[in-house]
């Protein structure tokens, strides 16, 4: 049986993530399983790297775009 508690948190936790502007990441990382290898991917206060090769040289990377697009409106 669920308590009334649980209930109120619930449904107060899906208000939340209606609400998308309440949250401000600052940092995260993830990792890419890329079509040859699995790339490392962080996020700290608005800058992204990754520890592919073509994130070296370029300073952004199909990986990071990637995660740009799913978090489209929450960064």
């Amino acid at each position: 049986m669920v308590d009334s508690a649980l209930i109120g948190k619930i449904e107060k936790a899906r208000r939340y993530a209606e609400e998308r502007d309440r949250f401000h990441f600052i940092s995260f990382a993830v990792t890419v399983r890329g079509e040859n290898n699995t790339h490392h991917v962080r996020y700290h206060e608005g800058n992204w790297t990754c520890d592919c090769e073509f994130f070296q040289h370029r300073g952004t990377c199909a990986h990071t775009m990637a995660l740009e697009r799913i978090l489209e409106g929450m960064l």
